[in-house]
């Protein structure tokens, strides 16, 4: 029997022990009647004490661990249909990083596997006869998250943007390089992510034109334990840009610094502490204005070939903005083209990239309705899983990366969303593919590692304060499971839960 077949027949057996034990004393022969009463209530003991002890899930949940955690898993059987575990399976709860799959999955079946953003060169005004453009350049972004990334892309694109625009015939713009972010909202930072996070690389701004990962890179020298690190240079240079330097050097090996600061503010803050008596310690952060960062970056690579630009860059930052221009028409130049989605994905999910998932989820609305925005990339989801049957109600979301607290999923709408795309979706090996291996890739690379998992698990983690998340596929020769175990607020430490979360997978494996 599993599980359920165990839990139920206990249930019978002991709904039914009064009328079973009723029975037993409209017998004439008391000891026919003691015989049966014992055997009835040895049975019941029996039954209720093998299902505690032979139900992982119970051991699971009465761990001293977890004993004040808010739980949900369901594990099922993509071959059968039938639940196969359970424990609080519609209970929503905070999912962390686990909620890239939702953003991915959705991306995958409304935008296609093999988008690809574009990212416009135009001009307006016009070129004279000695190929002066009297006007502005503009570089209109739809979302890329690949523009200089450190991940991804094409390392040389302003060298060929730049060769693109000699080709036009400009030989010099009497104008400015205008960056266009004008297809998504200005919202930048989520307001839903905590103060902590925000201004951290992790948790940039999220813009029409994205570029360099939205990353800041700064580099500290720090001296003995207890003074103040200098910063000794910045990448890429900001103009204008002041850091308050609360950082102290310390005995530590690893990076416990925090950058505090509104999307596109030029005033930031840095505390915490990082190993003493480093020559050239880097701390990342969010990148103000990436867009006009591109921008000043493309003038420059232009100049260094040769043709001047007259005016300073700036960024259009909503679609409304009114600026006075030689010709607001615009002829096209050259478009650049991201890698495809597929590929994207795969970075998200098995690196569990918040700015590449957060640019992929505010392209929804643009894909959609021609403006990127988190409030419809919300609606887009909800609206595009509840059309395949799942229940919407045990969904909330904030975000797309899972960065946000306030996000919630049940274990039951996660695995629905796991059987749609194996069963019925088109994109199944494309999503499939971009889930880390456990023990092998990814950030799965470390779980479940010499246990006999390894290489059977296809899941997305999710990570955050007091929160241990997985959902995915257990793919072996004897089953084709989908699963999703989500656990919040667990005693002990983050290692600890991880423990035992794969603790129970191996022995749910085993029953």
């Amino acid at each position: 029997m599993n599980v359920l077949t165990d839990l139920r027949f206990t249930v019978f057996f002991k709904e039914n022990s009064l009328e079973m034990l009723n029975f037993a004393d409209n017998f004439n022969f008391p000891l026919m009647n003691k015989m049966f009463r014992f055997f009835l209530m040895t049975g019941l003991l029996i039954g209720s004490f093998s299902v505690f002890a032979n139900n992982p899930i119970d051991k699971f949940i009465n761990d001293p661990l977890m004993q004040n955690a808010n739980i949900s898993i369901l594990i099922k059987d993509l071959k059968t249909g039938k639940e196969l575990y359970q424990q609080r399976p519609n209970h929503a709860t905070i999912p962390a990083s686990t909620m890239k799959v939702l953003t991915t999955a959705t991306a995958l079946e409304l935008m296609g596997a093999d988008y690809q953003y574009k990212t416009v060169l135009a001009h307006d005004g016009s070129i004279d006869q000695s190929g002066v453009l009297n006007g502005n350049l503009y570089i209109i972004g739809n979302g890329d998250p690949t523009l200089g990334s450190s991940r991804m892309g094409d390392r040389q694109f302003l060298s060929k943007w730049a060769g693109a625009i000699k080709e036009a015939g400009i030989t010099k713009i009497n104008g400015s390089i205008i960056a266009d972010e004008s297809r998504f909202d200005n919202e930048g930072s989520n307001p839903k992510w905590t103060w902590d996070d925000i201004g951290n690389y992790y948790a940039p701004g999220i813009y029409a034109i994205a570029y360099r990962d939205n990353t800041l890179n700064v580099t500290f020298k720090s001296g003995a334990v207890g003074t103040t690190p200098e910063i000794i240079n910045i990448n890429p240079k900001i103009k204008d840009l002041t850091i308050e330097n609360n950082l102290m050097s310390s005995r530590i090996t690893f990076d416990s610094a925090y950058f505090y600061g509104t999307s596109k503010s030029k005033n930031r803050s840095v505390r915490g502490e990082i190993p003493a008596n480093s020559p050239g310690f880097v701390v990342k952060a969010e990148l103000p204005e990436p867009g006009l960062v591109l921008a000043q970056d493309l003038q420059l690579e232009l100049e260094q070939q040769g043709l001047e630009v007259t005016e300073p860059p700036f960024t259009i930052p909503i679609a409304n903005y009114t600026f006075p221009a030689k010709n607001t028409t615009r002829k096209t130049i050259y478009t650049h083209y991201s890698d495809p989605l597929s590929k994207i994905i795969q970075e998200i999910n098995q690196q569990s990239n918040n700015f590449y998932a957060e640019q992929v989820f505010k392209s929804l609305s643009l894909f959609r309705y021609g403006l990127g925005t988190n409030r419809h990339s919300i609606s887009i989801i909800r609206n595009f899983w509840k059309s395949k049957g799942l229940d919407v109600n045990q969904l909330f979301q904030s975000d797309g990366s899972g960065l946000s607290p306030t996000n919630a999923v049940s274990a039951a709408f996660f695995t629905s969303v796991m059987e749609y795309m194996y069963q019925k979706s088109k994109n199944k090996e494309v999503f499939f593919k971009s889930l880390s291996i456990a023990g092998k890739t990814g950030t799965l690379a470390g779980v479940l590692k010499n246990t006999p998992l390894s290489g059977k698990v296809y899941a997305k983690s999710g990570t955050i304060a007091r929160v241990r998340a997985y959902t995915g596929y257990i793919i072996d020769d004897n089953r084709e499971w989908a699963f999703t175990i989500m656990v919040n607020n667990y005693n002990g430490n983050s290692w600890q839960a991880l423990r035992k979360i794969e603790n129970l997978l191996v022995e749910l494996c085993n029953q």
